[in-house]
């Protein structure tokens, strides 16, 4: 009788010897030529600002200031309403106006104040923020969009309009 284990043990050994010899023959290939020729192009290093008729060092990747700027204040920037959202949040507006300026007017401005007055007028997710005495304030429109503005004891601002591009009705501080 055979010892079946003798057999597999023996084809283990082939595989791995012409692996081996394969993998030994790799590395004893000649190296490609290298060309003298090629001259190194440098890598930029640093970027530098865009200035008319300045002519740029390689180690420099150009960049224009001014549009750099206005992408920084993008995430400021208001989505466009539909006019049915824009419908929708005029008319909250035209209900939380009213309760604002007796809020206003009555000396009773508080964060909390602002947030109910803004619920009553059926605008949901209301944000009231205290900036130096000035009440910054936000809330979801009912059709999407938001209503947003301020109010101090000397005047109520209040407004509609889309999302601002970094989320929500108000920027971050």
């Amino acid at each position: 009788m055979t010892d079946i284990r003798g057999d597999r043990s023996r084809g283990g050994i082939a595989h791995l010897v012409c692996a081996m010899t394969l993998l030994f023959a790799g590395c004893a290939a000649p190296a490609a030529p290298q060309s003298t020729t090629a001259t190194p192009t440098p890598t930029p290093t640093a970027a530098c600002p865009q200035i008319e008729g300045v002519e740029m060092p390689p180690e420099c990747a150009p960049y224009d200031p001014e549009k750099s700027m206005a992408q920084n204040d993008r995430y400021r920037e208001r989505m466009d309403l539909s006019e049915e959202a824009r419908a929708a949040a005029e008319e909250a507006i035209a209900v939380a106006q009213p309760a604002l300026e007796e809020l206003r007017t009555s000396g009773a401005l508080s964060t909390t104040a602002v947030q109910d007055a803004l619920a009553d007028a059926g605008l949901a997710g209301a944000y009231v923020r205290d900036d130096y005495g000035t009440l910054l304030f936000g809330a979801d429109a009912p059709e999407g969009g938001c209503v947003f503005g301020s109010v101090t004891a000397d005047a109520l601002s209040i407004e509609a309009g889309g999302y601002i591009m970094d989320g929500g009705c108000l920027p971050a501080q």
